[in-house]
């Protein structure tokens, strides 16, 4: 419902000890109206475009003609570029992976301080091969994933110091998966992660990784 509150459990916000949160977003604003109310179709269409192109043999006539789009799409964004404290990309969280176009997206079904589990769905776009997804797109959502599992866990911000994907068996596209993070212990700084990808019962991955929780001011 539009201007109703979003109960985030992962909007933490930056105290006056850590009014930077290593350079991260520590006190965005939590909302769904950045990027006006058809935001989330333009994603959708660009994703679904991204499909289409990993997929397409154009002609050379339509090539030409897509280019030609392009080039005039682009045009009308350069007008209305913004850093990337302002854009609704990452920040809209009523949207699959927060309206981030970069990730697979996915939709978190629960987050808190003993982990995060999502339902995801790798798309066409996501092919690796023998149509199955690539195993660097099924690492980048543990990446987030995880690193929001340890950013609940230490009501903090943490970068990523190492990340293992152990592929276990093959992850389907367009699918509805789920994955779960969590923080397995911590020490001091150190946030040590696991995770899983499963198609039902099937074990597709799982992730064992490392973050560490910044200082304030550290980027």
């Amino acid at each position: 419902m539009k201007g109703a509150p979003i109960d985030q459990k992962w909007n933490v916000p930056a105290t006056e000890e850590s009014p930077l949160e290593g350079g991260f977003r520590a006190e965005f604003e939590v909302t769904t109206e950045r990027g006006g109310p058809r935001y989330g179709e333009l994603i959708e269409e660009v994703r679904t475009f991204m499909d289409k192109v990993r997929y397409a043999s154009p002609t050379p006539e339509l090539a030409d003609e897509i280019i030609d789009d392009l080039k005039l799409f682009n045009a009308k964004l350069d007008t209305l570029l913004v850093d990337e404290w302002h854009t609704p990309s990452g920040t809209r969280v009523d949207l699959p992976s927060r309206g981030n176009i970069t990730l697979p997206p996915y939709e978190v079904i629960d987050g808190g301080e003993d982990g995060v589990t999502a339902s995801v769905e790798f798309r066409r776009f996501h092919l690796g091969g023998n149509g199955v997804a690539h195993g660097g797109h099924v690492a980048v959502v543990f990446d987030d994933l995880g690193g929001m599992a340890a950013t609940l866990h230490v009501h903090g911000i943490a970068r990523t110091a190492y990340l293992t994907v152990n592929y276990r068996s093959l992850t389907p596209l367009e699918t509805p998966l789920t994955m779960r993070t969590w923080a397995e212990r911590r020490e001091g700084r150190k946030i040590f992660v696991k995770g899983t990808l499963h198609d039902g019962d099937r074990l597709c991955a799982d992730m064992e990784a490392l973050f560490i929780q910044l200082r304030p001011g550290q980027a």
